[in-house]
């Protein structure tokens, strides 16, 4: 069955400025502080270091920021925000994360809701940060 209404558009977020900034992963979130990729990159080091609980909060903090970006730039609850485009990477990085990282504290219905959101707003995201 066809979609008479369409999909709704991409959403594409600006670029973060956290990107091209220097220094360790929480030295940029206290620098950037509404950048999803600063506290992505906090959650996944925190990942790295079994350090699960701490991961988990950087990870809500880095999926609530960008879902506030989401919303400014028009993203009405549901539709792509393609992995392909950089700007969107913090988010959708910030994503898979909370999603390995309440799978890792034992909230395995939080986990499949994340990985899920992500698979539906980018699957090209999911392939390459949870695996396809």
């Amino acid at each position: 069955m066809t979609n008479l209404l369409g999909e709704p558009p991409e959403t594409l977020l600006p670029d973060d400025p956290a990107a091209s900034a220097v220094g360790t992963p929480q030295e940029v979130a206290r620098a950037h502080p509404a950048s999803s990729l600063a506290w992505a990159r906090c959650a996944e080091e925190a990942l790295a270091s079994d350090d699960d609980v701490v991961a988990y909060a950087f990870a809500r903090t880095g999926y609530h920021r960008g879902l506030d970006a989401l919303r400014r730039n028009g993203w009405k609850g549901h539709g792509p925000v393609p992995w392909s485009h950089p700007g969107n990477q913090g988010f959708l990085r910030a994503l898979a994360a909370l999603a390995t990282a309440s799978e890792r504290i034992g909230d395995d219905e939080e986990a499949h809701r994340c990985r899920e959101f992500l698979r539906e707003s980018s699957r090209e995201g999911y392939d390459t940060l949870i695996g396809g």
